[in-house]
């Protein structure tokens, strides 16, 4: 039979917590895996003779044993697909006119190898993705875009990034001593999780006596054998109506993160493996050479392009536009509402610029106004009147004196919080 047990105990989700510390620990460091975002997902291969029959396991024994999982090695191919409700992000980095000044084929400085603009179109759609890590100091991640490839390769010391459709690269090095010591480089981001064990640490980090964690059941995933974490919110309110990860029955290794929004249908973010293997990977694929002709671009160099353009008052294409952020430290900071899954971020705007201001300012990209005419739904209540923003799971309130209020919430309880915020 398949494993299942009931929802936490208190004590035991206290528990839980040493427990999701340990579990902190990356398969894959951050460097390589932040190339892809919190939102990327994928739909596993399941085997078709049905769910596995396993040991029965508690939620705290599966959570102790993703924590316990060592392995640090491994390759396989990964399928993101993720449903947000948002139109394909590619191109949206054009948007105010700074195109280049963080990569990408825009005219300013940068380079079309350099990962922010790219790692924006895997908020949408569906990609495929090639993995491998040896340990903590080598991996490489590669995203096949039908002939082309964009890869981040660290070994060692030494970071590339590299767009094979626009022949260009960036290329970094460890920073050994003073400020940042022991730190990449950029162009590799270290701030957004990848692989279904990121993804699972940031949900298990959030876990508290507001969720609910269960085992529920068992799946064949890529081939192997995995027991079924359930997460649920408590409380009522949450646009998240559940996250399940199917973790490695061997190794602990989380294989699979799905999440499925409170309002039902398929998957918001699907994130897992179709193929992997956890022998120790050739050396050869963490070995790299931009090919004859490639543009290369050094990340010091790129970091030097960027803080010359956001220095205002030093002249350029753009002084103008990022001299106009520099009433951005009036912002009276994040007030947060609530807690745990219906926590809802309050923000003053610098100014109380109304957003009908803002659509109507020519200063606003055509594109911009229409994105925001596209989403913005006219809602009224004690506070006022305002614009209500939303997508599968991320939903936003500016009320017409300037707040913004969101969060992974309903609007009803964006409405509620600005109502009792008058």
């Amino acid at each position: 039979m398949a494993p299942n047990d009931s929802a936490q105990t208190t004590e035991e989700a206290e528990d839980l917590t040493a427990g999701r510390r340990k579990a902190a620990r990356y398969l894959v460091p951050v460097a390589v895996a932040g190339a892809a975002a919190a939102t990327i997902g994928l739909v596993p291969a399941l085997a078709a003779a049905g769910d596995p029959d396993l040991p029965k396991i508690s939620a705290q024994e599966l959570i102790e044993k993703m924590a316990a999982s060592d392995a640090e090695q491994f390759s396989g191919t990964v399928k993101i697909r993720t449903d947000l409700g948002l139109p394909a992000l590619a191109g949206l980095s054009d948007l105010g006119g700074l195109a280049g000044t963080a990569g990408g084929n825009g005219s300013g400085p940068g380079s079309a190898a350099s990962p922010d603009a790219k790692l924006m179109e895997l908020a949408t759609g569906t990609h495929t993705l090639r993995v491998a890590a040896d340990g903590p100091d080598r991996q490489r991640l590669t995203i096949v875009e039908g002939a082309g490839e964009y890869s981040l390769i660290h070994d060692g010391e030494e970071f590339w990034a590299y767009d094979s459709a626009a022949e260009e690269a960036v290329h970094g090095t460890e920073k050994k001593s003073g400020a940042g010591a022991d730190e990449p480089a950029e162009p590799l981001p270290d701030d957004l999780p990848a692989t279904p064990k990121e993804l699972a640490d940031q949900v298990l980090k959030a876990a508290d006596e507001t969720t609910s964690v269960t085992v529920g059941g068992t799946a064949h995933v890529a081939g192997r054998d995995a027991y079924q974490l359930v997460i649920k919110p408590k409380q009522q309110g949450s646009t998240i109506g559940s996250v399940k990860i199917a973790v490695d029955a061997q190794n602990g290794v989380p294989l699979k993160f799905t999440l499925i929004p409170s309002s039902g249908g398929k998957a918001a973010i699907d994130a897992g493996f179709t193929k992997v293997d956890f022998s120790r990977p050739d050396g050869s694929v963490f070995d790299f050479t931009p090919p004859k002709g490639t543009k290369v671009t050094e990340a010091d160099e790129l970091e030097r392009q960027h803080a010359g353009i956001a220095e205002p008052g030093k002249g350029g294409k753009h002084a103008e536009e990022l001299e106009e952020l520099e009433g951005l430290e009036d912002f009276e900071g994040l007030n947060v509402i609530g807690e745990g899954w219906t926590s809802i971020a309050r923000v003053e705007v610098p100014g109380g610029a109304p957003l009908s201001e803002m659509k109507d300012s020519e200063d606003l990209p055509a594109e911009a106004r229409g994105l925001l005419d596209s989403f913005g739904d006219k809602v009224e209540g004690k506070f006022g009147s305002g614009t209500f923003f939303s997508t599968r799971l991320v939903n936003a309130l500016m009320t017409d004196d300037g707040t913004v209020y969101v969060g992974a919430v309903t609007k009803d309880a964006l409405v509620k919080a600005a109502d009792e915020a008058k």
